[in-house]
């Protein structure tokens, strides 16, 4: 989250301001025979009605403080506002989350202006959205009833510290399937805990994915219904749907999997199986138990390792070798002769052998892109002034570059490059950095724009449906803004990102959600100096080069490759999909 040095002058931000809403969203909701509720009675310590007496400052800093509630619709937050205003709010809005350290004043009798540090906020779907640097500001209206002072204007929906917001939200992935409905991809949400949770969970994947992500994913429940809320008995989710399609042409074995993954991960529910009916009749499918677990979908595993392939890195001379021993890789890539700066490796997903590879080299007047089979020639493919080194997806045969910083381009066996369009790449700067998910429908970037430092973007990848068609990069909003220079990122899991930023000399390793939540510093224990390049995978220990040497990442430090030895002195580091 962003932490800045101190808020502007209260007065100055506030001067002229009116009563305004927060980012007013809405969304239809899923009707189903028993409408889910969150708990009518909090867990832990509520929140304290006005004092009589308060000042208008303290009414408006008890009402944020009773933001802080688990019980149903907030009526000690009710308290602090007149009856009329009471009638007419909802927490049910969008929930904007702030930072403890915000400031009131009153700016004239009868209102008090707020002004605090925005983390972010989330709509009424769940989704999380980071903040950039605006401020958050709202002046609060004020009467007297019967000589105590009640606000009569709220904001829509809840203002909440972070610190509250932490405490009492949960965060959940959605899961969607991929276009080639083999992987899981996690859709974070943000779910208040309670016995509703599996209820909330399985609307929001009848609702479908979030904005950003919807055209690059399939939903499976797409048209189905909750006949009734969920209830969990003896550790089984009981999921009664309606409006599903029952014939060999419908992804049921996918909705399965898709229901199974996302309940299971409610640790507070005590969840370990699902019961899954439609129209009230138990849905059958051959092979699998009425009760179903994740161990019945082991292949949709969204948190599974990756392929057991190894590491690889570049050394000084420009040979490609391996992090396991230090070995040069086989084939002519693994002698100096190519003189490669960066490349990546594809991996058969039957059997995990490694297929191809795509190689930059760099050249006196610019650089060429190499590709061919791996432990064989390669040849070059394209020629430019400048290439991003290469990435790669577990699910599809084909690596991603970037060519002279604004071009996107797919290389595939036996074809030519294809360019990838992303409209919002140009009005954003020059692309330095350009990392598939390992599921390939999220693409994240570092960018460095015409007058600040490079920033961290992530996109959803949009493909047509045959295999060759056109392909996208659908927006590219920035997710960590309060990192100050960002140098490298790679994709610890679908849904979680590891990034290396700081200025010269003092960069340090970050991980953050794929949706900007949750932005935290890593250690650097025992690394020679500051990160300056990293490597990362599902289920694989990261990689980063420091000091001009490779360290891996083991139970919160960082170690040398090759136990007891030397560590091993390279760059580029990278594991094949």
């Amino acid at each position: 989250m962003r932490r800045r040095a101190g808020l502007p002058a209260l007065a100055a931000v506030l001067l002229g301001l009116s009563a305004c809403s927060i980012v007013p969203t809405s969304s239809p909701t899923v009707q189903i025979t028993q409408a889910p509720d969150r708990p009518s009675q909090g867990v832990g310590i509520e929140p304290l009605p006005p004092a009589p007496g308060a000042t208008p400052e303290e009414i408006v800093r008890g009402f944020v403080d009773a933001a802080a509630s688990s019980v149903r619709e907030r009526p000690v937050a009710k308290q602090y506002l007149t009856p009329d205003a009471a009638d007419a709010w909802s927490d049910a809005g969008a929930i904007t989350i702030i930072s403890p350290g915000y400031a009131t004043v009153a700016t004239e009798a009868g209102s008090v202006g707020m002004t605090a540090e925005l983390v972010g906020t989330v709509d009424t779907r769940g989704s999380f959205t980071v903040a950039g640097d605006d401020d958050f500001t709202y002046v609060f209206p004020l009467a007297e009833v019967d000589g105590e002072w009640r606000i009569t204007d709220p904001p829509d929906g809840l203002v909440i510290l972070e610190t509250d917001f932490e405490r009492l939200y949960d965060p959940v992935d959605a899961y969607f399937l991929d276009p080639t409905l083999q992987e899981l991809v996690p859709d974070p949400r943000y779910l208040i805990r309670g016995e509703a949770q599996p209820t909330a969970v399985v609307e929001r994947l009848i609702e479908g994915p979030s904005s950003g992500l919807a055209s690059g994913v399939r939903n499976p429940l797409l048209g189905a219904q909750l006949a009734r809320r969920i209830t969990v008995e003896d550790q089984t989710a009981q999921v009664d749907l309606t409006n599903v399609v029952l014939d060999p042409s419908a992804p049921l074995e996918e909705l399965c999997a898709q229901l199974v993954w996302s309940l299971s991960q409610l640790d507070g529910q005590g969840i370990r199986s699902v019961a899954i009916s439609v129209d009230g009749e138990p849905l059958e499918l051959d092979g699998v138990p009425p009760q179903q677990t994740t161990d019945d979908w082991p292949a949709f595993d969204p948190d599974a390792a990756s392929l057991e392939t190894v590491g690889h890195y570049v050394d000084g001379s420009g040979a490609l070798r391996t992090v396991a021993t230090g070995d040069p890789a086989p084939g002519p890539a693994g002698s100096p002769g190519y003189g490669l700066s960066s490349a990546a490796v594809k991996a058969d997903v039957r059997d995990g052998s490694l297929t191809s590879v795509v190689g930059v080299r760099p050249e006196p007047d610019g650089a060429t892109l190499l590709t061919g089979r791996y432990g064989q020639e390669l040849t070059p493919l394209l020629r430019g002034a400048t290439f991003s080194a290469p990435t790669v997806a577990a699910t599809r045969s084909e690596a991603w570059v970037v060519l002279d910083g604004n071009q996107i381009l797919r290389v595939q066996p036996g074809v030519p490059a294809q360019a990838i369009s992303a409209p919002t790449l140009g009005n954003l700067g020059r692309a330095q950095v350009i990392e598939l998910s390992p599921d390939g429908t999220r693409v994240a970037m570092v960018v460095a724009g015409p007058l600040g430092p490079p920033t961290l973007h992530v996109g959803t990848v949009v493909r047509s449906e045959d295999e060759g068609g056109v392909v996208a990069v659908r927006d590219l909003p920035e997710v960590a803004p309060s990192l100050s220079r960002v140098v490298d990122v790679g994709w610890r899991s679908n849904g979680q990102l590891w990034v290396l930023a700081g200025e010269p000399g003092e960069e340090m390793p970050y991980s953050v959600g794929v949706d900007g939540w949750g932005l935290t510093t890593l250690r650097t224990s025992g690394l020679p100096g500051p990160p300056t390049s990293l490597g990362a995978a599902p289920g694989r220990q990261p990689l980063v080069v420091a000091g001009g040497t490779l360290w891996q990442w083991s139970n919160g430090t960082w170690l040398t490759i090759v136990r007891g030895q030397e560590p091993l002195q390279g760059s580029a580091p990278f594991y094949p999909l």
